[in-house]
């Protein structure tokens, strides 16, 4: 964990726990996290047993450009990260893991910030599991909430044994998640103006111009 915010909910439900694998859900307040409050929010499993935004605090929501509560929380992940997601989000419901991601959040006008995730679980019971995460901004520049986030990239991840590393989690290195190489984006009216068709032949323009 870098970020000050993440260790200090971390910390927090640490302390709240006790001996036990989670504190119940009811034993969080809300004022004793108010500083915060707008970088954190709780997952549910929904019918389906799917991760649900249950509350989301009001910076998160601004950095997507939206109201998160009711909406499910694999979506906002590329599609390459949604079953690596759901999967890591149902061990924290089902084996109360804890889970510390990095992340990059690209927005709609093509730009990258790195963030910091914490996944936390909280005893609701059989029937109603919850999760407390936070995600807080590993920089803050100033177009942050303005070019609103539509897609996060995982990074690193980093399954956490509470028990044996209380407050900087050292004895696990976090796993770098490969990624493929992307491909360039080549737009349709660029495309379009490197082709033209002779007779029943398309001619791509190109290679070494003639003189």
């Amino acid at each position: 964990m870098n970020q000050e915010g993440t260790m200090a909910l971390f910390q927090y439900w640490n302390d709240l726990r006790g001996p036990r694998p989670s504190p119940r859900r009811t034993e969080i307040e809300p004022s004793d996290i108010r500083k915060l409050l707008a970088d954190t929010f709780i997952l549910e499993m929904d019918a389906r047993s799917q991760p649900v935004f249950r509350l989301a605090g009001t910076r998160l929501c601004a950095t997507y450009g939206r109201e998160l509560k009711g909406h499910a929380f694999t979506p906002i992940w590329s599609d390459r990260d949604q079953p690596m997601m759901s999967r890591l989000t149902g061990n924290v419901f089902r084996d109360n893991s804890v889970v510390v991601i990095t992340y990059l959040g690209i927005t709609h006008g093509g730009r990258t910030n790195p963030f910091e995730m914490l996944l936390l679980p909280l005893d609701g019971g059989q029937s109603s599991p919850r999760l407390l995460g936070c995600a807080l901004p590993v920089k803050k520049p100033f177009w942050l909430g303005a070019d609103t986030v539509f897609e996060n990239r995982l990074e690193t991840l980093r399954m956490i044994d509470p028990d044996r590393e209380p407050m900087f989690l050292t004895n696990r290195p976090p796993v770098s998640i490969p990624r493929a190489p992307e491909k360039p984006f080549t737009s349709q009216a660029a495309t379009n103006t490197m082709r033209r068709h002779v007779r029943h032949l398309v001619v791509i323009d190109g290679g070494k111009n003639g003189s």
